[in-house]
């Protein structure tokens, strides 16, 4: 009977290990982000505002990412001063009124119009009656799923009052 016990056990133990080593461990939103050539400029805005660590954390956290065309749109000149060291904390404003605590799936607002609290601490207008818009940005890409969150593309950045 001992015997039976251990094959029993030694079998379970294979089978958690085999997997284990066959579940592909998800990205978080910065492994994502940097992989994803239409995020670099939000990438370096990241970098430079020293948001790398709390955006690798375990959150959740909810994303609406600008894409380098999103930023080309923004006044000459507004980007390079953005990332100067004496703006860090202009750009840390900006950066987390992208950023919605939890994780908020498309489906979870389909049809809706409301407010989410950023982590900046202002809030953002969220209509996704007809498509989804977030302030005067538009939705392009939803629900790529990170390990720690959710990222949603969006064509314009968004500034906080």
């Amino acid at each position: 009977m001992n015997s039976f016990k251990l094959l029993v056990a030694a079998t379970v133990l294979a089978g958690s290990v085999a997997l284990s080593t066959s579940v592909a461990v998800a990205k978080d939103i910065v492994d994502v982000a940097v992989e994803n050539s239409q995020f670099s400029t939000l990438v370096a805005a990241v970098k430079a505002a020293g948001l790398v660590g709390t955006l690798k954390s375990d959150g959740p956290f909810t994303v609406f990412a600008p894409t380098d065309e999103a930023f080309a749109k923004l006044p000459a000149g507004t980007i390079s001063n953005l990332l100067k060291p004496e703006n860090k904390a202009q750009l840390v404003a900006v950066l987390t009124y992208h950023v919605v605590p939890g994780k908020v799936m498309s489906g979870d607002i389909a049809g809706k119009k409301l407010s989410a609290q950023t982590v900046q601490g202002s809030s953002v207008d969220i209509n996704a009656t007809d498509g989804v818009s977030v302030d005067d940005a538009t939705v392009i890409a939803t629900d790529i799923e990170t390990s720690n969150g959710v990222i949603h593309v969006i064509d314009t950045v968004m500034l906080p009052n």
